[in-house]
């Protein structure tokens, strides 16, 4: 019942959305894992993950401005997997020594 009132209230555009948004979230998934399995992050841009996580800020801004809700769902969870794979950066990238120096 609930599950038809929502593909009632959905237009072929909110469809189009969530599947855009599943794509383009997924696509983060495995730079995630490659991050976390190999405990490096040397090949990723500071510059490009801070502006990327500023763009998806403003962006989940804009859908909560629309009342969009793929824009809203899935720039959360984008944002999410960024900045993941930002602190892993920040992480892997310290000197080992100076890792060490901070667990004492």
């Amino acid at each position: 019942m609930a599950q038809e009132a929502l593909m009632d209230s959905l237009s072929s555009m909110d469809v189009l959305g969530l599947i855009a948004g599943t794509l383009t979230t997924i696509a983060f998934v495995p730079q995630l894992v490659k991050v976390w399995r190999s405990k490096s992050a040397k090949d990723i841009s500071y510059v490009m993950f801070i502006l990327f996580i500023a763009g998806i800020i403003l962006w989940e801004i804009y859908g909560w401005g629309i009342h969009s809700m793929p824009v809203i769902l899935f720039n959360v969870i984008t944002f999410i997997l960024g900045l993941a794979i930002l602190i892993l950066k920040f992480i892997f990238d310290r000197p080992a020594g100076e890792a060490t120096k901070t667990s004492k």
